[in-house]
């Protein structure tokens, strides 16, 4: 029997995608201190191209080098580094698949580190280990900027090779800030009703395509919900997508959270249900609302680890296209195996990524554990990451603490050599 997820889906653009399975944006920060792709992009997303997934979606492309998600992002906002772009471009294609780049811009969740004045649609700060400084509200000018930034991101990365672009209007960055009350408490066009707020994820929208024209896929990934009181909701979620069907999107992506509400690592929220965690599919319940609002092709990401559920959820038409993202990480081929029914179930390893209880001591000590193992589970699956960028194969056996401290000695020294580089570019141009 043939699998579901090995199905052609045509997109409303005209483009198909040779099956349903669907790698989702993972931030790789492999860039190099000039935020341009290395040859650790090329090998990672060439080991990717052959293990089988119909389509993928880079990590975070930065439209403004000013900004960035952390240190290690690639940007893109100028032709000055093109020939990289299209060396990776055709690395990450190689083997017939898709690969559509992420652009995005951080808002408020721009490290300090990176820059201490981040912008945002309001003055809300992200108060988050300290590591993000107050935004500045931005002026109606920066906003038809940034705006503009995306649909040259777009263009440039259609000049390049890749197959698509998806604009990152999910888990608390600068699309998402403006989508949620929460962070955006506008009384201009841009805030209040909810038609007000999404207003610059549809102008981006609207902008990205006149950029790469009819015949090239956009996508959107879009939080059913930021599962906060007072954020973006599911009944926003289901107007916003059927407004952004009407902009000409080719795939809606589905995930959740944001930086203060971590759906998005895996750290499921209160309000989702039982029945969901039993389904494995963290936002698969909301599917069907988005789905009938929106009209176009749907994929959800977040907690698919068995094939039965992954098919079913095709073969029911609940969603197009099944979302995977840190299953790459450690088996690099499972999309192969699910296609050719060779593997029941990917291995799961974020049970075994925790402190344990033993680590919890008086209740000052939680949050911190906490927080060193939802950062060291995600950084458990970025060393594997930069595993499989040199051409190494993924180590499992790699513990929270180390990955943890890893990571952020990492990301220091990347920001260390980024500024000095900068620097020094920016005063050989004096």
């Amino acid at each position: 029997m043939n699998s579901p997820l090995a199905q052609e889906l045509v997109l409303p653009c005209g483009q198909s995608i040779n099956n349903r399975l669907g790698k989702s944006a993972m931030t790789e920060g492999l860039a190099d201190s000039l935020d341009r792709p290395t040859p650790a992009h090329n090998q990672l997303y060439n080991t990717w191209s052959h293990g089988g997934t119909g389509l993928h979606i880079t990590g975070n492309v930065m439209v403004d080098r000013r900004y960035l998600e952390r240190a290690g992002n690639v940007v893109l906002e100028d032709d000055s580094a093109l020939e990289q772009f299209k060396q990776w471009a055709q690395a990450g294609t190689e083997a017939g698949n898709h690969l559509w780049m992420q652009i995005s811009h951080p808002g408020r969740q721009c490290p300090s580190l990176v820059n201490k004045q981040p912008l945002s649609p309001s003055e809300v700060h992200l108060k988050m280990l300290g590591s993000f400084s107050k935004p500045r509200a931005l002026t109606q000018v920066e906003i038809a900027e940034i705006i503009q930034r995306y649909a040259t991101t777009a263009a440039l990365a259609k000049e390049a090779g890749f197959t698509g672009v998806q604009v990152h209007c999910a888990h608390g960055y600068l699309i998402s800030q403006f989508l949620s009350p929460k962070t955006n408490q506008r009384s201009d066009q841009w805030g209040g009703s909810l038609e007000n707020r999404a207003r610059f994820a549809r102008k981006v929208v609207q902008a990205v395509r006149k950029a790469v024209g009819p015949d090239f896929p956009v996508a959107v990934k879009l939080n059913s919900a930021d599962f906060q009181k007072g954020g973006f909701s599911l009944e926003d979620c289901v107007q916003v997508a059927a407004w952004l069907a009407q902009d000409s999107i080719d795939l809606l992506e589905i995930s959740g959270g944001t930086y203060e509400q971590l759906s998005l690592m895996g750290v499921e929220a209160t309000e989702v249900r039982e029945s969901t965690r039993k389904r494995e599919a963290y936002f698969l319940e909301y599917a069907a609302a988005i789905k009938a609002s929106a009209k176009v092709p749907l994929m959800i990401t977040g907690g698919f680890r068995s094939r039965d559920v992954m098919e079913q959820a095709i073969s029911s038409g609940e969603i197009d296209m099944v979302g995977l993202a840190r299953p790459l990480c450690t088996q690099p081929n499972i999309s192969q195996q699910l296609l050719e029914q060779s593997v029941d179930r990917i291995d799961d390893f974020e049970h075994n990524l925790t402190l344990g209880n033993g680590w919890l001591g008086n209740n000052s000590s939680i949050s911190l554990i906490k927080a060193i193992n939802n950062v060291g589970a995600v950084s458990f699956y970025y060393q594997q990451i930069m595993r499989l960028s040199k051409n190494k194969p993924v180590d499992t056996s790699l513990k929270v603490l180390p990955c943890f401290a890893k990571h952020m000695i990492n990301d220091t020294k990347l920001n260390l050599q980024r500024k000095k580089a900068q620097n020094k570019s920016l005063f050989s141009t004096n």
